[in-house]
C-alpha cells in the first residue's frame, strides 16, 4: 500500500496510556463476548439472501450498547434505503467542548462459498491467535472498538460524542448517504471518526487518505427468444453469451490496462511505491501469474480506473445443454480514483458497453449503485491528534495509506461539514481478507485502536481548548 510517514511529537503523558492501556486489557473478555454475540447475527443487508429481522436485530444489538455506554436518546432512524442507521448523542456537559461523530456500520457481505470458510462464517472462532468470522472486522470489529474505547475512559470523556451505526453500507444502496444532507443538524461535528479502513500492518498503525470511488453496472445482452438447439442453429444465430463475453474483452486489453472509452487511465502516483512482491503475497497472486497494468502497483490501485466483473448469469457448466444461450447478463465493479466523478464514469462504461456490442444484439446496460472517491485533508487538529496517539499507542509513526474499497459516505460527509476534520482507522489490516471467506481480526489490532481512540479524544479536546 502506498504511504507517507507522517512523524508528530508525543506530548501525551506516559502513565496515562498505560493505564488505559491495562484498562483496556480488563475489557478484552468483553470484547470477545460482545463480538461473539455481534457476529452470530448474520446481518446481510440484502433480502434475497437473509432475513431483514437479522439486520433489525443487528441494529437494536448496537443501539443497546452504545446506550449502555451513555448515548441518551439512542434509537434506530430508518434511511430512504429502508435500513436503519442506529443514531445517539452523548454530550460531555461542557458548552464549549468540541464534538466528534464516531461511525460504523453493522452490517457485512454475505458469506460466499461456505465450504471454504475453515470456521462457521457466523461463529466467532479463534484459530491462531486471530478472531474469524464475518463481520469480525468489516465492521464489527471497529464496532466494539467504539465500545471499549469509551468503556475505557469511563465518565472522563471530554468531548460531546456523536454516533451513527449504518445499516447498508455493503450493498452500497446509499440509505445513510441520502439522509445525512437532510438531517444536517442532527450529525455536525467538528471531527469524524471513520472506523471502516485498517492499518499498514497488525502493529503498524496507519491512517487512510485516499479512497477509490466505485460505480456498479449491470448488462444484460438478449439475441434469441428462447434456447435453440446449436447443432441446428448454431453458426448462424447470434448467441448472446458469445456476445457479451467479447463485450467483456474489450474492457481490458493485452496488459490488463482498464480501456473504457473516456475516462483516463494514465494516473501517476506520486508517494510512495506499493512493492510489488508485497501486493502479491497480500493479495494472494498465484506462483508464475503476473500483475495486471502497464503502471506500477500504486499508479494501477490509486490513480486509474479498474474494472472487475463480479458476476455472470448464463447456465452453469453442470446442467448445460448443448443449446445457444439466448439471454445472458454481467454486474461489473468499476472503481474510480480521486478526480473522476462517478456520473461521469458511469455514462462512460454504460456508452462504451452500447458502442462495443456485436451483431446488433439488444444490450441494457444500467448503473445500480455508485459512490464518489474521497481524498482527506489532513492538516486539521483531529489528524494530528490521531497521529499523536497513533505514536503513543504504538510506539512508531504513523503512515498514511490510500486504499481501494469505496466509502461514498466519506464524500457526502466532507461536502455536508465542509470545515469538519475526517479522519479513517480501523482493524481492517490486510490480514482480515475482508469480502472473502475466512475473514478475521487480530484480537490486539482491537485492543491497540481502541486504547488509540481514547487517547485520541482526550488529545484532541485538549488541542481544542
Amino acid at each position: 500500500m502506498s504511504r507517507r510517514q507522517v512523524t508528530l511529537p508525543d506530548s501525551t503523558a506516559t502513565g496515562e496510556v498505560e493505564r488505559l492501556r491495562a484498562r483496556v486489557a480488563e475489557l478484552m473478555p468483553t470484547v470477545r463476548q460482545e463480538l461473539s454475540e455481534l457476529v452470530a447475527i448474520p446481518s446481510v443487508a440484502d433480502p434475497r439472501l437473509f432475513p431483514p429481522e437479522e439486520c433489525l436485530r443487528a441494529a437494536q444489538w448496537v443501539a443497546d450498547r452504545f446506550a449502555g455506554v451513555g448515548f441518551a436518546g439512542v434509537r434506530l432512524v430508518e434511511t430512504p434505503d429502508g435500513s436503519n442507521a442506529v443514531i445517539g448523542a452523548r454530550p460531555c456537559g461542557d458548552p464549549d467542548a468540541a464534538t466528534v461523530l464516531l461511525y460504523a456500520h453493522y452490517d457485512v457481505q454475505p458469506p460466499l462459498d461456505e465450504t471454504a470458510w475453515r470456521t462457521p462464517p457466523f461463529r466467532l472462532t479463534e484459530v491462531e491467535g486471530r478472531w474469524y468470522g464475518r463481520g469480525a472486522a468489516d465492521c464489527k470489529g471497529n464496532v466494539v472498538v467504539h465500545l471499549t474505547a469509551l468503556r475505557a475512559l469511563g465518565n472522563d470523556v471530554p468531548v460531546d460524542l456523536v454516533l451513527v451505526v449504518e445499516g447498508s453500507e455493503e450493498q452500497g444502496t446509499g440509505g445513510l448517504e441520502a439522509f445525512v444532507p437532510g438531517h444536517a443538524d442532527l450529525l455536525r461535528a467538528d471531527a469524524i471518526v471513520v472506523a471502516d479502513t485498517g492499518n499498514a500492518a497488525v502493529g503498524h498503525p496507519a491512517v487512510t487518505v485516499s479512497l477509490r470511488g466505485t460505480v456498479d453496472v449491470v448488462v444484460t445482452v438478449e439475441a434469441l427468444a428462447t434456447e435453440r438447439h446449436s447443432g441446428i442453429f448454431g453458426g448462424a444465430a447470434p448467441d448472446a453469451l458469445a456476445a457479451l463475453v467479447a463485450m467483456l474483452a474489450t474492457l481490458r486489453d493485452e496488459r490488463g490496462n482498464t480501456t473504457v472509452h473516456g475516462l483516463p487511465g494514465t494516473g501517476v502516483w506520486t508517494g510512495a511505491p506499493y512493492p510489488a512482491e508485497r501486493f502479491r503475497r497480500e493479495a494472494g497472486v498465484l506462483d508464475g501469474v503476473s500483475l495486471v497494468g502497464d503502471g506500477t502497483v500504486a499508479d494501477m490501485l490509486w490513480t486509474r480506473p479498474a474494472i472487475t466483473i463480479v458476476g455472470i448469469d448464463c447456465p452453469p457448466v453442470v446442467g448445460s445443454a448443448a443449446a445457444i444461450v439466448p439471454r445472458a447478463s454481467a454486474r461489473l465493479n468499476l472503481r474510480i480514483p480521486p478526480g473522476v466523478a462517478p456520473e461521469q464514469a458511469g455514462t462512460a462504461l454504460v456508452d462504451h458497453l452500447h458502442e462495443v456490442a456485436p451483431w446488433q444484439v439488444r444490450v441494457t446496460a444500467e448503473v445500480q449503485a455508485s459512490g464518489p472517491p474521497f481524498r482527506a485533508s489532513t492538516d486539521g487538529p483531529a489528524h494530528r491528534a490521531m497521529a499523536a496517539a497513533m505514536q503513543a499507542v504504538y510506539g512508531r509513526p504513523v503512515v498514511e495509506l490510500g486504499q481501494g474499497g469505496s466509502i461514498p459516505l466519506c464524500s457526502v460527509l466532507a461536502d455536508t461539514y465542509p470545515g469538519a476534520d475526517i479522519v479513517l482507522i480501523g482493524v481492517e489490516e490486510p490480514s482480515a481478507s475482508i469480502h472473502a471467506p475466512n475473514e478475521s481480526v487480530a484480537p490486539e489490532e482491537i485492543a491497540d485502536l481502541a486504547l488509540t481512540e481514547a487517547v485520541f479524544l482526550r488529545r484532541y479536546a485538549a488541542a481544542r481548548r
